[in-house]
């Protein structure tokens, strides 16, 4: 009788890294090497590389049919295409990993194992990294200040990068989010994790494709979508705001009243009181956008990759 092998798909997202992907496919080979009771399949989704990472996919797919690449219409961002990626897998479990090697492919056999334990959701998670130490910092302090906001306990130090079950994946395809927060949408599935600590190494070939603008893209959804403590405070110190406001015009009010010919307004608490007031407004109308941005995302329910072509499914 034949024996029915597992099947562990690993989702490699990726965007011009030509420099990388020779030595993250020799990597998954090492990693996996003794594993021989199980299947595997590499499924490379391209976010529309302008460099030369696509005919090296493809070199790797003539030579093995475990190679399998999704190659994306345009760009739609590191939120939007790993997770169609995860989608698009077929193995008993999904092993989802950065191409750029900082997600080390040495531990896939320490995901497999507590898979095989019973966990459904195996995570990733960087509680130390040889990136710059102030970038180390500023994530930190996101994910503690995020975790502080969150309706649901959110994993500390984790990117996405790690393992999920077939029941974790099959939950995943049901929700109906064109930008998706998938680290905040783990825990709000609520398997019990196992959490695989590692120190995460510095970048070695290639420039990271994240900027100021990306990071604060997917800190602004981590925020919208698992958390409606922002708006609250916007609220909250709406009314403590408008409650010294009307004090202190009263106080003046007041003291005029009194000492009208020697008491004087002067200028400056009126602009300090103007700038102050008005910072305050256009920073809780600033976050009320970010809330309507996500709603609006929401309601037009656009595709989360289009497909320019699949190769080896």
């Amino acid at each position: 009788m034949d024996i029915i092998m597992k099947k562990v798909s690993i989702i490699l997202p990726c965007y011009n890294e030509e420099d990388n992907i020779p030595l993250l496919y020799e990597k998954l080979n090492e990693a996996i090497a003794n594993l021989t009771q199980y299947q595997f399949d590499y499924i490379f989704i391209d976010n529309a590389s302008q460099d030369q990472t696509v005919p090296l996919l493809k070199e790797l797919a003539a030579r093995d049919p475990r190679v399998k690449i999704i190659v994306n219409a345009r760009n739609f961002g590191q939120v939007r295409s790993p997770y169609y990626g995860i989608t698009q897998a077929d193995g008993d479990a999904v092993i989802l990993m950065a191409s750029d090697l900082q997600d080390p492919p040495s531990l896939i056999p320490e995901f497999i194992k507590k898979w095989e334990e019973g966990y459904k959701v195996v995570a990733g998670t960087k509680p130390a990294s040889q990136e710059s130490k102030l970038m180390f910092l500023i994530r930190r302090t996101y994910y503690k200040m995020i975790a502080r906001f969150a309706e649901v306990n959110l994993i500390q130090n984790f990117t996405g990068f790690g393992l999920y079950d077939r029941k974790v994946v099959e939950i995943l395809r049901t929700i109906e989010d064109p930008n998706p927060y998938l680290r905040g949408l783990i825990s709000e599935i609520g398997f019990k994790v196992a959490e695989v600590p590692f120190n995460q190494p510095r970048r070695m070939r290639g420039i990271t494709k994240n900027n100021f603008y990306s990071l604060y893209d997917i800190a602004m959804l981590g925020i919208t979508s698992h958390s409606k403590v922002p708006i609250r405070i916007a609220t909250i110190s709406g009314f403590i705001l408008s409650g010294i406001s009307m004090l202190i015009a009263v106080i003046y009010l007041t003291l005029k009243i009194i000492f009208w010919n020697q008491f004087s307004l002067g200028m400056a608490p009126v602009l300090i009181g103007l700038f102050f007031f008005s910072s305050v407004q256009l920073f809780f109308i600033g976050l009320l956008g970010e809330y309507l941005t996500s709603v609006h995302t929401h309601v037009m329910k656009r595709p989360r990759v289009i497909e320019e072509e699949r190769i080896n499914f």
